[in-house]
């Protein structure tokens, strides 16, 4: 370890964020490589670790001999104020290097409230935080992840977006880097060739414009720019590049486990999802790949648990087979299965039996909304009865506790809304009490998770009005006053970062300044509500004159030009303009297997979409 690194880590309170070393890091000669990318994660270490994305690309890059993808997470304050005080730029894990010589930086943008972590790292390396400012080849700063779906607010920041996903058009930008060094171009030489590659958008090619109302009037394509920018798709799950070892931490992160994604994409279609839609269209991997990859991790990195991923677990075409072939070799091994996104009106008596040989631990399930009318009106297709009947199910056999998620502020909700999650949420614990089947002296807990409604681009309710602070409070207020029961346990979201997440979500290019003012003003880490600070956001709005509620409490028309119509995630914009007409008359789409609704994603992947067979 390089001695001015080692000697700071002695004053902050987890060096092992810091320390890189971990099984299965991978240590190349910086002499013996062409490229070196560093891979951002815009938030601490434990959180960054637990992405499945970093793991994908970092092993994927450093299967590249010519290449060497290196680790880079957000410094905690503690670590940030000792590289400060003593002149420490920001460095990679692997090599502890400084990442301001690399040759890309990308960032993972998991959430809009990670845009000034992502400034805070590029002022932390020494590079100039506005792409205008950056006039050599390298480093190129490039992002991707679900924000990429309307990166707009981040436009001056960066030089490449990587939309859809990345396994191909990364190798594709890379092998392009390492040409343009060869020759000697420059950053503009670059960017004129990449942004004909499939999946990347140049923001800096593009000049936006504003009509009087302050909407967007145009976002003119300069140098030959495609009017339209179509995301990656990965066509086969079962011959794209998955990882057979994870980096294993020294310290715990949030999700310290083995993970096995099973398919990509949705059949369900439910109106506020956007990873629903930008995921589309949907692929699934084999059984057989799925065992071997799962076994491969296990191997490879001594994890005792293994998750499935997936936007719905209980939606693989083939899950009651793969379970019996995972349960096999997983219980004969001790090994815990994980099987998150499950849903109710799957939730088999077959998949139960499957469930009873792995470990037991809490259910977590997704009604969304408290009435029908609501449920409708977001196309959950999810019945009370089909809630109760799998509760009641859970309860006969064994499981004590379950997790109900639910979402405040949706379009057309009222107060009898509430009142049914409440109701819904007493049913539960009503059934599991009158359940014979249960083991006496045992109580059960229902937790309920409300989550604040963001509007997003790319959904059905991406023209809907975002509810305000006020009423959030009181739907909050109401909901703990009609709970009655201890049994019932209440959480919610804070509703300023709700406003402020609205905003960034549905933003422009005018929001880069006040994104970068924010920053100036000392905001980082706006996730987190005890270093959120409302006021100075507030600050950085009224300095640029602009107001935020411009972008979250307006309905906006079917023809208004979106900051995000420039971007083709595969749904075409008149799929979701019906889907939003049909939500205002409580009516729903079947799913993807019980008839194709024509969204158009299918076309994303030659014309096929694996959903429709």
């Amino acid at each position: 370890m390089k001695k001015e690194i080692e000697k700071i880590l002695q004053f902050v309170q987890k060096p092992a964020r810091y320390c890189g070393g971990e099984l299965n890091s991978v240590i190349k000669n910086p002499d013996n490589v062409d490229l070196r990318y560093a891979f951002c994660f815009p938030d601490l270490y434990e959180i960054g670790m637990s992405h499945l994305g970093m793991k994908i690309l970092y092993s994927l890059v450093n299967s590249r001999e010519d290449a060497w993808c290196e680790r880079v997470f957000a410094p905690d304050t503690d670590m940030e104020e000792q590289m400060r005080q003593n002149d420490i730029k920001l460095f990679a894990l692997e090599s502890e290097d400084e990442i301001r010589n690399f040759d890309i930086i990308g960032f993972t943008l998991m959430y809009e409230l990670s845009y000034t972590n992502m400034l805070n790292m590029m002022d932390l390396a020494g590079i100039p935080l506005k792409s205008a400012d950056r006039h050599n080849l390298t480093p190129i700063i490039a992002c991707g992840g679900p924000c990429a779906c309307n990166p707009e607010p981040i436009a001056d920041f960066v030089d490449i977006v990587f939309l859809g996903d990345g396994e191909e058009s990364t190798m594709q930008v890379l092998d392009l880097l390492k040409e343009c060094k060869k020759k000697g171009e420059s950053k503009h030489d670059f960017l004129l060739k990449a942004k004909d590659l499939r999946g990347v958008y140049v923001p800096s090619f593009y000049e936006d414009s504003y009509n009087d109302d302050g909407t967007l009037k145009e976002l003119k394509p300069l140098y030959g720019a495609p009017n339209k920018i179509k995301k990656a798709v990965v066509a086969d799950m079962n011959t794209c590049f998955y990882p057979d070892n994870f980096v294993v931490p020294f310290i715990n992160i949030i999700h310290d486990r083995a993970v096995e994604e099973i398919f990509r994409g949705c059949i369900r279609g439910c109106r506020f999802c956007q990873a629903g839609f930008t995921y589309r269209p949907i692929r699934e991997k084999s059984v057989e790949t799925i065992n071997r990859q799962s076994k491969a991790l296990i191997d490879s990195t001594g994890y005792d648990e293994l998750s499935l991923c997936s936007l719905s677990t209980s939606d693989h075409s083939c899950v009651n087979e793969l379970l019996s072939s995972l349960i096999d070799w997983t219980v004969k091994d001790k090994i815990n299965l994980s099987l998150p996104s499950l849903r109710v009106d799957n939730f088999s008596d077959e998949l139960v039996d499957k469930l009873n040989k792995v470990r037991k631990s809490g259910l977590t399930f997704a009604p969304e909304a408290g009435t029908q009318r609501l449920r409708d009106v977001i196309n959950k297709n999810v019945t009370e009865e089909e809630v109760l009947s799998t509760c009641i199910k859970a309860f006969d056999n064994g499981w004590t506790s379950v997790k109900l998620y639910f979402m405040m502020g949706l379009p057309t909700e009222t107060m009898e809304d509430i009142d049914g999650i409440a109701d819904l949420a007493m049913k539960v614990v009503h059934a599991f009490y009158k359940n014979p089947n249960r083991q006496k002296g045992t109580g059960v807990q229902v937790s309920v998770s409300c989550a604040s409604f963001i509007p997003k681009p790319f959904t059905p309710f991406q023209w809907e009005p975002e509810d305000s602070m006020q009423s959030l409070k009181a739907k909050q207020a109401h909901l703990l006053e009609c709970t009655p029961s201890k049994k019932v346990k209440i959480s919610y979201h804070e509703t300023p970062t709700s406003l402020l997440e609205g905003v960034l979500a549905r933003g422009d290019r005018r929001l880069c300044n006040v994104i970068y003012d924010a920053y100036k003003l000392g905001c980082k880490f706006d996730s987190w509500d005890d270093r959120f600070n409302f006021d100075a956001w507030m600050k950085a709005f009224e300095k640029n004159g602009i107001d935020p509620y411009f972008y979250t409490q307006r309905k906006r028309d079917f023809s208004e030009l979106l900051p995000w119509d420039h971007l083709d995630y595969g749904v075409t914009k008149k799929f979701l303009e019906n889907e939003n007409k049909k939500a205002h008359e409580n009516k729903t789409t079947p799913h993807c297997r019980i008839k194709c609704a024509g969204c158009g994603a299918n076309m994303l992947n030659g014309g096929h979409c694996d959903a429709r067979g």
